[in-house]
């Protein structure tokens, strides 16, 4: 029996500008059907453009009525930005069934997210998703803050100038709440290898209490989204008994040898 994701295909139905590095994409049409939500807030799908046979990975924002919603940031370079800054509406594109790694403990009593924009689309669901929990959030981004993307108070921040990414200093600055949470977080993939050792040695999570995934890989111009699919890492490493720690440490490394 294959193991391959299964695949979609789907027409643009909306494009909508969010913010300067921020587009929203609808996709549509009877391609969709038997497309199913894991339910799972932070789960992706692989996206595959016209004129490309690459695939990206970006978080769904939104599966209702027969639409699947991606929001997207979009830089100067990349398979998919030039697309999705474009005109792009019409376009028939391929999409991967989704895959999902948050996995909220029952004992947890609050939540904390950090992210950079790319993992917006992923906070804005987690906020959505567990409404019975108080949520604390930090978003870094290089717009103004996207003040109505979620009911949510979130904690808006910009980079240094000459920096990418700072997302690991607001982690650092933390104030702990007490009791069993979950922390969740997404971005730059060196900065998400530092969190993973400040989690671990410093402030002693479980690994079952947070996820941090690397999203994109820093560079200037070599800069891009992911382009490794982190599903295959998950389900082997859960398989072989790998922990949570293990599993991203050799997502990583697979990233490091796609440059």
């Amino acid at each position: 029996m294959s193991t391959r994701a299964a695949t979609y295909s789907a027409d643009v139905v909306r494009r909508e500008q969010l913010a300067s590095h921020f587009v929203r994409i609808v996709l549509g049409g009877p391609g969709l059907t038997g497309f199913t939500s894991t339910g799972i807030p932070d789960e992706w799908v692989a996206l595959t453009v016209p004129g490309q046979f690459q695939t990206r990975y970006y978080t769904v924002r939104s599966w209702s009525d027969g639409e699947l919603t991606l929001d997207i940031v979009v830089h100067d370079h990349g398979l998919v930005t030039e697309w999705a800054a474009g005109e792009c509406l019409g376009d028939t594109v391929t999409v991967s069934e989704p895959k999902g790694s948050f996995h909220l403990p029952a004992e947890a009593r609050w939540l904390l997210l950090v992210g950079d924009l790319t993992a917006l689309p992923a906070v804005g669901r987690i906020i959505e998703t567990h409404p019975e929990l108080p949520v604390t959030a930090w978003v870094e981004t290089p717009d103004a803050p996207i003040a109505d993307y979620v009911e949510a108070d979130i904690t808006w921040s910009t980079p240094p100038d000459g920096v990418e990414s700072a997302t690991a200093a607001i982690v650092e600055s933390i104030d702990w709440p007490d009791g069993a949470g979950y922390f969740w977080m997404a971005g730059e993939s060196a900065q998400m290898r530092a969190i993973r050792k400040h989690l671990m040695r410093d402030i002693k999570l479980p690994g079952t209490a947070y996820d941090v995934m690397g999203y994109w890989r820093g560079g200037g111009q070599r800069r891009q989204p992911r382009a490794v699919d982190p599903a295959p890492f998950w389900r082997q490493g859960k398989a072989t008994g790998k922990s949570d720690t293990e599993i991203w440490a050799a997502y990583d490394a697979a990233r490091e040898a796609e440059q």
